[in-house]
């Protein structure tokens, strides 16, 4: 998570730096059906992230969405991810997307930095970063996720 809010403070700049993010814990359900899970931040709830996926195997998974907004309230950061690590479940699609602006990085990974372990990338082919998500690609998604990272910027109709 802090790694994002880094990146997210360095993509921004000294000017722009990240305010305090905001967190909320929620569960992944296995079952094979579609769920959603949103979060608003910055002035009147400007932005909004959502992450829709549907997953097979196991149990609830505790799960946490992190916001964070820079001082102008230009940018916005959405990270989601499973504190543990790697999760267990397999994931059949996923898809981030945000509201109120548009993605300048986008990344997802089979695997969360957790204790010694680092966060490792899908790979390019699996996924595919949009103007507001990022979303699993069909047949190429190889149903390991454990984190996703959104940068965006105020969309030009916001401005």
């Amino acid at each position: 998570m802090w790694a994002a809010l880094l990146l997210a403070a360095v993509a921004l700049g000294p000017a722009e730096a990240a305010s305090e993010p905001t967190t909320v814990a929620f569960d992944v359900q296995p079952g094979g059906v579609v769920h959603s899970f949103s979060q608003d931040v910055g002035p009147g709830g400007k932005y909004t992230c959502v992450f829709t996926y549907a997953s097979q195997g196991g149990t609830n998974e505790r799960w946490q969405m992190s916001l964070g907004t820079s001082e102008d309230n230009q940018h916005f950061t959405c990270t989601i991810w499973r504190p543990q690590g790697k999760s267990y479940l397999y994931f059949t699609q996923f898809r981030a997307e945000v509201r109120g602006a548009e993605v300048e990085y986008g990344m997802a990974y089979s695997q969360a930095a957790f204790e010694r372990e680092s966060d490792v990338p899908l790979k390019s082919e699996e996924f595919e970063v949009t103007k507001t998500a990022v979303s699993h690609r069909p047949g190429a998604f190889k149903a390991e996720l454990s984190k996703l990272v959104i940068v965006a910027r105020a969309s030009r109709s916001e401005l």
